[in-house]
């Protein structure tokens, strides 16, 4: 059996930001899957994992003022792949040179990279702000040879992108478990086996063998400003880092950090109000 229950969570004030927190917090309770909407998200779960009490997870929410309406439905049994197709996740362009798309998608434009993502959750596929911008970046940028490492990088897509525009060697670095086992298993669908995927947070840049032409780190603020001394290390001189996952008026914050490491500010890209930061290393 593979029936699932199905939750609505209605979040009132809702945005980007509060979804992707909530996300967050469901899938460390065992949620797998998640379709974020302009009033909320639904979530997927095991029919045999799901349990009322699960909606506690979601008061850890940072926030005091929101309003949150959950409901839940048993989903029988069917198939899931079509189910992602029809109704959530659809095939993206970026910058009309790259095409993402999941394994069962028939109906594909035609553009220089083809990336094949099957997403065991709804980021990290190219349709969040933060991964389109360091997307259309990487689409810009001159790739060939360079050494790049990716931070949390998800289901793997941007490693992947920089290993097809000529990178090498490539790293991505994810602590999530269930996400790390994603890259690398979209890393074989693209045949990409060349990047090297490693489980662990930025304490495993150690053990990374080279140093970085181009840094990526899509994550949030408060862990990008932890890490960025570990980023700085891992760098080679002249070296680039790009960063997303915090809005326009976080740079600032970011700069505060980045400045006395010697991280030169080059330029930011902003859509939807999420920005887009690259640096250089002295």
């Amino acid at each position: 059996m593979n029936d699932y229950t199905k939750v609505r969570i209605d979040i009132s004030p809702c945005s980007e930001t509060v979804t992707d927190t909530a996300a967050a917090l469901l899938a460390d309770a065992g949620f797998e899957t998640f379709v974020p909407d302009e009033n909320g998200l639904t979530a997927y779960i095991s029919a045999a994992a799901y349990s009322p009490e699960l909606r506690s997870a979601l008061d850890l929410m940072p926030w005091s003022d929101l309003d949150i309406e959950w409901t839940a439905e048993t989903i029988e049994g069917q198939d899931w792949n079509h189910e992602w197709e029809k109704n959530y996740f659809k095939p993206i362009v970026v910058a009309d040179r790259c095409v993402i798309h999941s394994s069962f998608h028939t109906d594909i434009p035609r553009c220089t990279y083809d990336i094949v993502i099957d997403p065991k959750m709804a980021f990290g596929t190219g349709h969040h702000s933060t991964t389109s911008l360091i997307l259309s970046r990487l689409l810009d940028m001159d790739l060939q040879g360079k050494s790049v490492i990716d931070m949390g990088t998800g289901t793997g897509i941007l490693a992947i992108l920089a290993s097809m525009r000529g990178a090498a060697p490539v790293t991505g670095i994810e602590i999530d478990e269930p996400a790390w086992e994603n890259a690398v298993d979209n890393c074989r669908l693209n045949n990409q086996l060349q990047v090297k995927m490693i489980h662990g947070d930025a304490a495993m840049l150690a053990d990374v063998p080279y140093k970085a032409d181009v840094m990526l780190a899509n994550i949030n603020r408060n862990v990008i400003t932890a890490d960025l001394p570990r980023y700085h290390e891992a760098m080679a001189p002249g070296g680039v880092l790009i960063l997303s996952g915090f809005y326009e008026h976080d740079i600032p914050v970011i700069m505060q950090h980045a400045e006395p490491l010697g991280l030169k500010f080059e330029d930011s890209t902003v859509l939807n109000d999420w920005a887009s930061v690259a640096l250089r290393k002295l």
